[in-house]
């Protein structure tokens, strides 16, 4: 069955970048012959952050938007059709400083928009990226994954949620200054074990 795989990477390395390794191996173990996949590398070609006009145009309806506010939504709205299109995403993400690198910061702020990926009803947000599986691939110098000082993995985890994203796997190569190689054996065990 022909699927189509979104693979991000963000980390702002490219050679030796653990994330990078590992999430370009993942989507080589979950892809087939009809796999079609969309690359986006935020790392290298970061995101521009959100300004006082794109906010406007966001909270402006589509139909009374000018020509200038649907050009400030533009890459927006590309980043949106590929998560929309995608039924598997894998997110590369290094941990810096406890948290997300501000290159994934940036596409969470663009892909995050009220009556695009969620939407406020009486009952709370409702995600609308619903029935999609994402894989969060991560790597840290001397955070421990899980752990109270780990701001990334949680903060992940809940901003796919709140876009209807609630199938997530965590796979971690951590504390890689103190452990060095056997932290990322470990998350290449992980990625072999799982099915394509």
């Amino acid at each position: 069955m022909a699927r189509t795989i979104l693979h991000l990477d963000s980390s702002a390395r490219t050679d030796g970048s653990v994330t990078r390794i590992l999430s370009q191996k993942l989507v080589e173990k979950l892809s087939d012959a009809d796999t079609s996949i969309l690359r986006r590398d935020i790392g290298q070609s970061p995101l521009p952050i959100l300004t006082e006009d794109w906010v406007g145009a966001n909270f402006t309806p589509d139909e009374a938007r000018t020509p200038v506010q649907h050009a400030a939504l533009t890459l927006s709205d590309e980043l949106i059709v590929e998560l929309e299109a995608a039924d598997t995403i894998v997110l590369g993400v290094p941990i810096y400083n406890f948290g997300v690198p501000a290159a994934f910061k940036a596409w969470i702020d663009l892909v995050a928009r009220a009556r695009k990926t969620f939407q406020y009803t009486e009952k709370g947000p409702v995600g609308l990226l619903k029935g999609k599986k994402a894989y969060l691939v991560l790597a840290s110098g001397g955070t421990p994954s899980g752990s109270e000082i780990d701001f990334a993995t949680p903060y992940v985890r809940h901003v796919l949620g709140f876009l209807g994203i609630q199938d997530v796997t965590v796979i971690a190569a951590d504390q890689l200054m103190a452990t060095g190689d056997s932290k990322i054996s470990d998350a290449q065990k992980q990625i072999d074990a799982l099915a394509a």
